[in-house]
């Protein structure tokens, strides 16, 4: 159970790493990308529960699975697929405007 926790931290730190350390906006977006789906494996593996069962009434609560991290989960998905949507389209623009994805030159070129 550590491991998985430890996997996500590894994960969240690669996609900061890789936000803070690249000039390139396809890559920022990518590493905020790792980011969102190491989370989203952080929420299952908060709701996870070995030899659990599905909470219904006629099991017991002895050992059910928490339903509200999976679905947290769920909408975390959507949310990242659409915010991952809005910067690709606002990469797709500033390409277009500056003609370079690097954030240095755009900056110099707007200033």
């Amino acid at each position: 159970m550590e491991t998985t926790y430890l996997a996500v931290g590894i994960l969240i730190c690669l996609g900061i790493y890789t936000v803070i350390s690249t000039k390139n906006l396809i890559k920022m977006v990518i590493g905020i990308s790792i980011v969102e789906s190491a989370l989203i494996l952080l929420l299952i593996f908060v709701g996870y529960r070995p030899q659990g069962t599905v909470p219904i009434l006629d099991h017991g609560y002895d050992l059910v699975v928490d339903p509200v991290p999976q679905a947290l989960a769920l909408t975390a998905i959507v949310i990242g697929a659409s915010t991952t949507a809005l910067m690709l389209a606002l990469v797709v623009k500033l390409y277009k405007r500056y003609d370079t994805l690097d954030v240095s030159k755009i900056r110099k070129l707007r200033g």
